[in-house]
């Protein structure tokens, strides 16, 4: 049967959750309401009404102080109600939590628990005086995403003829099935093929296809599949693993790929067997080997392109991974769901490296369209400030949640992210040196070792994630994509797998990300060479799952784990006691196949070698022609002051303290430099810093670049100024520069030429030209990259028009600092300290903030010296370590007047600046001196006693000492003995912190 259980505030208990409901219609919508009451509705099912009675007398699904709780619909007093609930096949974090709660105030036994089930929904009861047509819009554009949501909606009036709504349960019909359906792929047309491909979300190329059909026609796969009881064409399920395996988002085909590049300029044509290997590789190994020779630390690299986070060195004690990981597809489709399952995705990355790492912090970085975007908006997109909204909540829930810090990021606007958003998320884990007597950041499943799956349960959310992440978005994006995460479920796996590690209870381990069981087996079995794996024993949320479904979904808060037999008993009885499901589904072997069956049904049967190895490479071909930029005329300002207010403002470079303030940065206790700095902790910092041991002083660093408004003139210098601007982070706050490692992430429009993309060859030549800066600057500061991720499709399409997001890489940087009471801030400290610039100014003010805040065309983006800024970061870094330094920031957006103003917001302290001792290079005007966002330099503050010493420790490169701090809150600025600037600290702070101050 089923059952409604409505809950509801007394009427004395202020509804905090719907006064905020109402402020978001308000503020997003636009649309008054005179207030909003939220009712919470669980619809049950499989409970005897004697049951439902108990539940609710026992008060298990209401807090009896604070609610009224009803088995009738208790709305009243309202204009309109709204029901908001889960699709069929949609993870209801809060219904899995209720049946839970359910099963112990009933005390229910696990089988019986599993035959109740509870969906949850909200009501919104809103009043006001609006019309039908806008409680839609309400419903339609904040309320429900219709992609995973289901709502319904009734007046006053209709209510009183017929109170409440129909009891419904989200649940997925149908029986699981052994079913399993063969491909006549050897019959089909190319046309077939392709269309085969695009109907079922399979993101396979005609040549792929082509590849696939070769595999099934050669005679010894044939005779094998023979022997094997097998048909001669793929299954489904065979289909749907090559496709996950070989698409984009796993195999980075584009990376990989044979590519003739063409400069124009200089008539030279380069051939490039894999971007990857080349510059990305290449670079690092280089890097390594001059360590491991001469450098200070030698090489501190352990594992680098190898699993699922790169790993280096921390101390005696620890190793430290990195990993960076991007949602942008699901974030597009479902902002909360997409970015929630990002953050506890890349969670599961170091999770799953070595033998697993303790999680030690989270570091995000989103690009978004404009939060005040007017006009029509694409069919399928949303608004970008309910993506703003989503991603934020999103990311703070499955961080919070989770007990894991949020310590540094930042967040990009340009109007073509509205195509697409980028949600980077990225997790930091430490782990033991050794662990139970082996080297942490080694793993092999071995024969023999049981396949064993830990963590939540297999659902349709989650299926063609992967493939659905290789193509553009476009209106048919298929739903089952969008997986939502669950952090307290994924926080227990994490606590019981940390135990299991210590205890060395498992081989290796990995995490059920793209592809699911398919990619988390597949890969792990190559160690060994096979398994054999049986989905049949696999737990799934619901039933009505096919084989093929169960074996690529990447429904969430999952790992695999490979447990030898003698420690499988103690493995289980572990989990049991901590309340982990963990199921044995196989086994691995060395016999060469990916063998998977269905009870005693045979799904796949596949050669381990074609699966991982048979995809084709791309040969693609890049053209590069620089384009041709008119530089319009610096503008006259008359009032920087004005212009200095209006900079802070921009999005690009305004406070983010009101996303920052949601996310936790003190839990663990082990964050030094917080995301907001200063007197009143409101001020930018540039890195975030941390103890990983709390027994030790020795700090670690997490900065980052990422500059994609460079790239519409230059991607090489995008990228040059993204790898300088991480590094320079970092230093800003301490971090020794030559003990680094870097994390890559591209962001691609589609570089790949077709009718679709008429400048293909163009797109891919600037991702090759961002790749040569990538292995020039890391080889130049001697930063090695340890991890990456690439993707390659960030465009949309529908409407009649093609949205392509601006090149975008985020170069994120993990540095060491000897000691954590040494380290820095971006706060002006003292009255009376002198302010050095450090590094010279040039007239560069291409894709600067400024020529977009006033409207005109510059040419000159900024290069980096790569030679000249290491020597220059190296002598901060002793200086700083001499105790001669108090507060660093670094020159990025906005150039030399906006850190001043920052400084001076942290200190809550003013400056007396001479802006004719900047040093420059070359003609460079007072407002190209002002806004100019030139690469490499620092503003750096020093204790007037300290002066001296300073200067001794930078000898021998650029820089010069400008001015002071001031007791009085003024920013003053003079050039040619005029003031041309003199703004009250607290206007600049207001200025700085209006434009998302919601």
């Amino acid at each position: 049967m089923l059952c409604r259980v409505e809950v509801g505030l007394k009427s004395h208990v202020r509804d905090v959750v719907g006064a905020r409901v109402a402020r978001k219609i308000a503020n997003e919508l636009g649309v008054a309401t005179e207030g909003v009451r939220v009712v919470k509705v669980f619809t049950l099912e499989g409970l005897e009404q004697d049951e439902v009675d108990m539940a609710v007398e026992r008060g298990a699904l209401h807090d009896p102080v604070l609610h009224e709780v009803s088995l009738a619909p208790i709305a009243e007093g309202f204009d309109w109600a709204v029901e908001v609930g889960f699709r069929p096949g949609v993870t209801d974090n809060e219904g899995r939590t209720a049946q839970e709660t359910l099963a112990v105030v009933l005390g229910l036994d696990r089988q019986r628990m599993e035959s109740v089930k509870v969906y949850v929904a909200n009501q919104y009861l809103i009043s006001g005086d609006l019309d039908e047509a806008t409680v839609k819009h309400v419903c339609t554009d904040l309320l429900a995403n219709e992609l995973i949501q289901r709502y319904e909606y009734k007046s006053a009036e209709a209510w009183k003829t017929e109170p409440g709504f129909e009891a419904r349960a989200a649940r997925v019909t149908g029986q699981a099935s052994d079913e399993v359906a063969v491909i006549p792929l050897s019959s089909m047309t190319d046309d077939e093929m392709m269309a085969f491909s695009r109907a079922n979300t399979l993101a396979l190329s005609l040549d792929e296809m082509y590849a696939i059909r070769a595999y099934y026609l050669r005679e010894d796969v044939a005779a094998d599949r023979r022997a094997a009881g097998l048909p001669a064409d793929p299954t489904d399920a065979e289909i749907e693993v090559l496709a996950q395996t070989w698409s984009e988002h796993c195999k980075h085909k584009i990376f990989s790929s044979f590519i003739t590049y063409e400069d124009v300029e200089t008539g030279k044509v380069e051939t490039h067997d894999s971007l990857y290997k080349t510059f990305i590789q290449g670079s690092t190994k280089a890097i390594r080997r001059r360590n491991a020779e001469n450098g200070p630390y030698g090489d501190y690299c352990l594992s680098v392109f190898k699993d699922n986070a790169g790993v280096i060195k921390f101390s005696e004690n620890l190793n430290v991974c990195v990993k960076v990981e991007t949602h942008n597809s699901p974030s597009a489709l479902d902002p909360y769901g997409g970015a929630l399952t990002g953050i506890v995705g890349v969670n599961r990355d170091p999770m799953g490296t070595g033998l697993g790492a303790n999680l030690l912090c989270n570091t995000d970085v989103f690009c978004f369209a404009s939060p005040y975007h007017e006009g029509e908006l694409p069919p399928r997109l949303l608004h970008p400030r309910r993506v703003f909204e989503g991603v934020r909540e999103g990311v703070e829930h499955g961080g919070n949640k989770s007990g894991i810090p949020t310590v540094n990021g930042s967040i990009v606007f340009d109007e073509r992210y509205l195509g697409k958003p980028l949600v980077y998320c990225g997790t930091v884990g430490t782990m033991p040196v050794t662990v139970a007597g082996r080297p942490s950041e080694d793993k092999c499943a071995m024969p023999g070792d049981a396949i064993v799956m830990c963590g939540g349960r297999i659902g349709k959310d989650g299926i063609h994630g992967a493939t659905f992440s290789s193509e553009e978005l476009h209106e048919g994006s298929p739903a089952t994509a969008v997986q939502i995460g669950d952090p307290i479920t994924q926080r227990k796996m994490y606590d019981f797998l940390m135990r299991a590690r210590d205890k060395g209870l498992y081989n290796a381990i990995t995490d059920n990300g793209a592809g699911g069981l398919s990619s988390s087996v597949g890969e792990m079995a190559e160690d060994c060479g096979g398994f054999d794996m049986d989905l049949a024993k696999a737990p799934l949320k619901y039933d009505g799952l096919k084989p093929w479904e169960i074996l690529i979904s990447e429904a969430q808060e999952r790992m695999t784990v490979a447990v030898p037999p003698e420690k499988l008993d103690e493995f289980m009885e572990l989990s049991r006691a901590m309340d982990v499901e963990s199921t044995v589904l196989g086994s691995y072997n060395d016999e060469g196949r990916y063998f998977v069956r269905y009870g005693d049904t045979k799904v796949a049967c596949l050669d381990m070698d074609f699966l991982h190895g048979g995809v084709p490479q791309m040969k693609l071909e890049a053209r590069w022609e620089a384009p041709r930029i008119e530089s319009d005329p610096v503008p006259q300002v008359q009032d920087h002051d004005a212009l200095l207010h209006d900079m802070l403002g921009r999005l690009n470079i305004c406070s983010k303290e009101y996303v920052v303030r949601q996310y936790d940065h003190e839990v663990q206790g082990k964050s030094a430099v917080k995301p907001m700095v200063g007197k009143e902790n409101d001020g930018p910092s540039d890195a975030g810093v941390l103890r990983p041991d709390l027994d030790s002083e020795k700090g670690l660093v997490i900065s980052h670049g990422i500059c994609p408004k460079f790239s519409d003139i230059d991607t090489y210098w995008m990228m040059a100024n993204a790898v300088d601007e991480a590094v320079r982070n970092a230093v800003a706050v301490g971090a020794d520069p030559d003990f680094m490692a870097g994390c890559d992430n591209f962001c691609w429009c589609d570089p790949v030429q077709s009718e679709a993309t008429p400048d293909g060859r163009y797109k891919l030549a600037q991702l090759v030209r961002a790749n040569k800066a990538l292995a020039h600057y890391c080889l130049s500061f001697g930063v090695p990259c340890v991890s990456g991720k690439d993707s390659m499709k960030n465009d949309y399409k529908g409407g009649g028009q093609k949205i392509s997001i601006p090149p975008t890489v985020l170069f994120s940087v993990i540095g060491v600092l000897p000691d954590v009471n040494k380290c820095l801030t971006s706060d002006f400290k003292n009255p009376g300290d002198d302010i050095y610039v450090l590094g010279l100014t040039h007239a560069e003010l291409g894709g600067s903030e400024l020529t977009d805040q006033l409207g005109f065309v510059r040419g000159e983006v900024p290069q980096v010296d790569a030679l000249a800024a290491r020597e220059r970061y190296r002598k901060f870094f002793r200086a700083v370590q001499d105790g001669l330094v108090n507060g660093a920031h670094d020159l990025s957006d906005g150039g030399l007047a906006v850190a001043l103003a920052e400084m001076c917001i942290g200190g809550r302290l003013g400056a007396n600046v001479d802006l004719d001792a900047v040093p420059t290079c070359g003609d460079v005007d007072l407002t190209s001196l002002l806004y100019s966002e030139t690469a490499s330099r620092l503003l750096v503050s020093v204790p007037e006693r300290n002066r001296l010493a300073f200067e001794q420790a930078m000898a021998g490169t650029k820089f010069a000492r400008i001015g002071r701090v001031e007791q009085e809150a003024k920013l003053i600025a003079r050039a040619s003995d005029k003031t041309v600037l003199t703004s009250g600290v607290e206007s600049l702070g207001h200025a700085f912190r209006a434009t998302l101050d919601w």
